[in-house]
């Protein structure tokens, strides 16, 4: 009954770059338990908060217990996107105050933002519009939330990784007058159209305009040019290659882990090898930098057979994922 009281008293207000240093703690808290190998640091939490697509004031939510943040939501809407507006949810609710309906609270709080995002755009109120939540497979807390809820299941993910040691051997080889080249800023409008290309026919794909793919991949602290490639065709990139490394990651496991984040091939030009070439070349790049492994998640029905790509390049599934969904005025919500 106490701690009834404490939640009913919680302070809720939005998240801000004061907030960054208790949404810190919070999340390390909760991996130490739920142990799902995500590990974001201070420095990944103010880069979500900056974002220019967020809204921080209203797409952000904090539960406070005095100084301590005991839960928090996020919202992400998905400007641009072509088929289904699936909003995606990101929440957490500390060990301590779970079983006592915060978990509840902010997937209710998101399921009502959502909506009126939602309605408030034109080009997305002409789209289905969904909430997506996603975590670690066989998560029991957030199974018997989402079940309760009505939420159900709708993608699977792999978490694969391999160490550097042994990569075939090799190197990109030139393809139809291609050339592999290490990343280079000239070629980053050219990366991006390369990406939009590749992954147009996926789930859940929504085009990255300029500042998206600034804000998320080549203009975070954790992009690494150097690791990352282009198959060149002219000026044209006809594959990519895009690597990350969380320095929160290796803070928390003392191994350094070269994180392949995207990884794409122009539809034209699929079918060619450009993809294993790439992350062979990655695999050689990260063994002389000194990581101890290359990692990836992959959609397990990935159109492209991208699963198929990276068992054969050694890579083994490390962790599983899945993602829930709701339709956001479906049975029994307004």
């Amino acid at each position: 009954m106490e701690r009834d009281r404490a939640v009913s008293d919680m302070d809720a207000r939005p998240l801000s770059g004061e907030s960054v240093a208790a949404w810190s703690r919070l999340r390390e808290e909760t991996e130490r338990v739920d142990r799902t190998g995500a590990h974001v640091g201070a420095t990944d939490l103010a880069e979500i908060l900056a974002a220019p697509n967020l809204d921080a004031r209203q797409d952000t939510l904090g539960l406070w217990d005095g100084p301590r943040l005991a839960a928090y939501a996020v919202l992400h809407t998905p400007h641009g996107a072509v088929d289904v507006a699936r909003f995606q949810g990101d929440a957490a609710v500390h060990p301590e105050w779970r079983r006592h309906g915060l978990g509840t609270r902010l997937v209710e709080w998101l399921e009502e933002r959502a909506r009126a995002q939602h309605a408030a755009e034109r080009e997305l109120s002409a789209l289905p519009g969904e909430l997506l939540l996603e975590g670690k497979a066989g998560d029991g807390n957030l199974l018997r939330l989402t079940e309760k809820l009505g939420y159900t299941p709708c993608r699977w993910w792999f978490d694969m990784k391999r160490p550097v040691g042994d990569a075939p051997a090799g190197s990109p080889a030139d393809r139809d007058g291609t050339r592999p080249i290490p990343y280079e800023a000239v070629y980053d409008e050219a990366a991006r159209l390369a990406h939009n290309d590749a992954f147009r026919d996926h789930w859940n794909f929504v085009p990255m305009d300029p500042a998206d793919w600034r804000t998320w991949v080549t203009g975070t602290e954790s992009f690494r040019p150097a690791l990352s490639r282009l198959l060149m065709a002219g000026d044209e990139v006809a594959a990519y290659l895009i690597a990350h490394e969380s320095e929160a990651e290796t803070a928390a496991t003392g191994r350094r882990d070269c994180h392949v984040s995207l990884l794409g091939t122009r539809r034209a030009r699929r079918g060619r090898g450009s993809a294993q070439a790439l992350l062979t070349d990655v695999l050689h790049a990260a063994g002389d930098a000194g990581y101890d492994t290359v990692s990836l998640v992959v959609d397990t029905d990935n159109p492209s057979g991208a699963l198929g790509i990276y068992e054969n390049a050694g890579f083994a599934v490390d962790r599983k994922s899945v993602t829930y969904a709701r339709p956001l005025n479906g049975p029994g919500r307004t």
